[in-house]
């Protein structure tokens, strides 16, 4: 009887660790398994040299995200600010100063912590006697960044015949108001020297489209031109932005808008006989 009875245990037990050690498949947040759209490398640029070029000039414009077209930019899931900040704490992009537009001082790491105001003294305790104070981080707030500034260099190449860009940086904006938060100025936070960037962009989506097939990296956006902007800033003699010498806000755009209307033309101006 008890050979009998051995056999059947040992039956019941192994049943019994096969269903405790049932594995179930891993979700997957999606109908497909991977995308990938967003496991393509950015493609090099064509190289360029100095005796092809024609004509260039360097252009600064800005891009608003609360314009329709832009909303990508401000995603509440993953804002562009976000997407930045996490790779300079990767080190996979370096942040530069804004003192100058030319990328030349990288962000030290006191100023790196600056970019969310600094940092707060909080008090803790434990059994509401004895107290210590512990010096925190502030949270850095994605949608206090409004705009995005864009530096670029328009130029014609004689190879193609024909005009076009290439962006050198990417900064963002933030406001800077009073107590009562009314408006005082506003305040670029770092640049990005994009080139060096468009490896880590192209691996981070960004919703451009009501067709979420079609997915969208955010190196995409800016080498197809997915967004909507105003122009600045156009190189000059005097380093002057558009705000220097026109006052009225509308006025402002619509220098904006023929000085790159006027820059467009260049090209059929230049190839006309």
């Amino acid at each position: 009887m008890k050979a009998l009875l051995l056999p059947l245990l040992l039956t019941i037990l192994c049943c019994t660790c096969v269903r405790a050690q049932k594995t179930f498949p891993k979700p997957v947040n999606d109908i497909v398994s991977e995308r990938t759209s967003l496991q393509r490398p950015a493609l090099a640029k064509a190289p360029l040299r100095e005796a092809d070029l024609l004509w260039q000039k360097r252009v600064w414009r800005v891009i608003d995200v609360n314009e329709k077209i832009n909303h990508s930019f401000s995603n509440p899931e993953r804002p562009f600010i976000s997407i930045l900040l996490e790779a300079a704490d990767k080190e996979e992009i370096q942040l530069y100063s804004t003192l100058d537009d030319e990328f030349s001082t990288p962000l030290t790491a006191e100023q790196r912590l600056g970019i969310s105001g600094g940092q707060d003294t909080v008090q803790v305790t434990d059994d509401g006697i004895d107290f210590d104070y512990v010096i925190t981080p502030r949270v850095f707030d994605p949608a206090s960044v409004s705009r995005y500034r864009v530096q670029e260099v328009w130029y014609i190449d004689k190879n193609s015949s024909r005009m076009q860009v290439r962006i050198l940086g990417i900064a963002p904006i933030v406001d800077e108001v009073d107590e009562m938060g009314n408006f005082i100025f506003e305040e670029p936070l770092f640049w990005v020297y994009y080139p060096a960037a468009r490896q880590m962009l192209a691996r981070e989506r960004a919703w451009v489209s009501d067709n979420e097939t079609a997915a969208s990296s955010w190196e995409d956006v800016f080498e197809m031109r997915y967004f909507d902007s105003f122009v600045t800033k156009e190189g000059n003699v005097h380093d002057r932005r558009i705000k220097d010498y026109v006052v009225d806000r509308r006025s402002q755009l619509l220098e904006g808008r023929r000085a790159e209307q006027e820059r467009l033309a260049k090209e059929s101006d230049l190839w006309s006989h």
